[in-house]
Parts: structure tokens; sequence; C-alpha cells
């Protein structure tokens, strides 16, 4: 039915709007199929980009037979040839071409994916600037809050140094801590993915890397490794995460404290000469898997230096 009303249109009012739907329709569907990679999409833009340029050279011949000039022998069938629609074919040509762009707009939508595709997007950090941060924060120097900690692990290179680039983060969160009851600082910034989830908190104490590696031979941490991240003394190390559950009804407490899945640290001085303070990287999963430690490196290149370094 359609092409039956469009071969009724006269030719210079078919050919540019066969010519305009073709090239818009052809460019949007080879965009989305570079996009997504779908090679059956591609032939069928293909198709289209193909259809238009046909037009384009009918419509370039036309024209080019319109302007040769016209043998003197037959002046009666050139005028006949060069009359012009009269004043209701352009009405209804004019009608007629408005109508296949708004149903092409319309039916636009419908007919191609949309660039959202139905996929999630991604989240970002609420912030929370009025609200009035901890003593130890004004009493520490240069310490990020857990709304700057989120900003900084919250990028959108993050799934792709996990090695998981086609995840969208689906929650974040920044929240500014205190420990040994308000005098410590210890923002915290989380960042959950499908497959893995990632947690940067900085702890603003005085305990240096070196004590801290001390502390790891009397404790349960496994697979512990020293080196050196950004020119600063850094520690790597395995150890099971802690689960807890809270029941809010009936009036009974919380369930026992059991264990997490099985998380891999990178903690890193918060200056070269580890004057005390450091920061963790922690990831980890549901499924106990966590990635490769070069993951964690390369978030902590990106992450440190959003981080002040500790001042005497």
């Amino acid at each position: 039915m359609v092409g039956f009303l469009v071969r009724l249109l006269p030719f210079w009012v078919r050919e540019p709007l066969l010519i305009l739907v073709g090239s818009v329709f052809g460019v949007r569907i080879m965009y989305l199929a570079h996009r997504d990679g779908e090679w059956v999409a591609a032939a069928i833009g293909l198709v289209f980009l193909v259809f238009t340029a046909v037009r384009v050279h009918t419509v370039a011949r036309a024209l080019r037979a319109r302007r040769a000039p016209a043998p003197a022998a037959a002046p009666v069938a050139t005028a006949a040839a060069e009359k012009e629609p009269n004043a209701w074919g352009q009405a209804f040509a004019a009608v007629a071409v408005f109508a296949a762009l708004g149903a092409a707009l319309w039916l636009g939508p419908h007919l191609l994916p949309s660039d959202d595709d139905g996929a999630p997007q991604a989240v970002s950090c609420a912030g929370g600037e009025d609200e009035e941060l901890p003593g130890a924060y004004r009493k520490t120097p240069r310490a990020v809050t857990g709304d700057e900690l989120c900003d900084a692990l919250n990028r959108p290179d993050l799934a792709q140094l996990l090695g998981t680039p086609a995840e969208t983060a689906t929650a974040v969160s920044g929240t500014s801590n205190t420990l040994a009851d308000g005098k410590v600082a210890q923002p915290e910034a989380e960042v959950q993915f499908d497959t893995y989830t990632v947690n940067v908190s900085v702890m603003y104490n005085k305990l240096s890397i070196a004590q801290y590696v001390e502390l790891m031979e009397y404790g349960e941490e496994t697979d512990v490794k020293t080196l050196s991240v950004l020119g600063r003394p850094a520690v790597l190390a395995s150890d099971h995460l802690m689960k807890i559950e809270i029941n809010f009804g009936g009036g009974a407490s919380g369930g026992p404290v059991e264990q997490g899945p099985l998380a891999r640290t990178l903690s890193v001085a918060l200056d070269a000469k580890d004057r005390g303070g450091y920061c963790d990287i922690t990831v980890w999963s549901t499924s106990g898997a966590f990635p490769e430690d070069g993951a964690l490196l390369d978030i902590a290149e990106k992450v440190l230096p959003t981080i002040p370094e500790r001042t005497v």
C-alpha cells in the first residue's frame, strides 16, 4: 500500500523523499550496527545506503536530461514534457511529503532500536555537601571525604579495569566514617557491579605499611606480597570478609557473625616515607573469585593521585 502511494507521487517529490528516508535510515542502522557489532544490521543499513545511492544517480541523470537543449523538431512534445503540475497536484504532493515524514518520525523509534536499548544507566555518587563532617576530618590535614572518594572511585573505566567492560555500576556509595570514638577519620567508598564489588577506604591513623605487614604475620591473611605503588610502600593480601545478618523484626537480634567471601586487598601508604596511614583497595565477589592483582594496581594508579599525600 505504501509503495503504491509512493509511486503516485510526482517524480520530483518522490525521488527526494526516497533519498531522504533512505539516507536517514541507512546512516542510523549503520551507526547502531557499528556500536553493537551486529553484522546483520550492518548489511541492512548497507542495503538502505545502496538504494539511496541509486536514487541519487537517477535524480542526477534526470537533471542532466532536463537541462539539455530539446530538439527543435518536436516543440509540442517538449512543451508537454516541461509542463509543470497544476496547483492541485502541487498541494497534494506537499501534503504527501509531510505525511510521509511524519510517519517516518513516528514509526522510527518503534522499528529501530533506541540508543538506550534497555541498557541500565550508570549510577552516580549522591553527594552530601550540606552534611556536616565529623570533627576528625577538620583535625586531619588534607583528609578526603567519603563523597570525594566516591567520585574518585566511580570512574567510567572502572569496569574495564576489572576486566568486565560490558558491565555498568549498579550501586555506589560514599561515607565519611570515623574510628576510635570519632578521633580517626576513615572515609570509604564502594561501587558494585554484577560480577565484582570494589571498596576503597582511607585510614588516617599512625599505622605504617611496615607495621601493618608485621601484624599480618599474626593474622589469617594469605598470599601476602609486598611491593611499591607509585613510589609508595604497599602490600597485597587475601582474607575473608565478615557476613552479618541483622533482623529488624520480631524483637530478635541479628544472627551470628559468619565468614563472608574471600577478598583481595591492596594497601598503599599515604606517602612515600610511610609515615602512617594507608589506603585500602578491596575487591570481592559473591562467588569468591576476584580479578588478577594487576586490576587492583590499575585502580590504585587511578585513585591514589586524587588522595592528597599525608603531611607531617
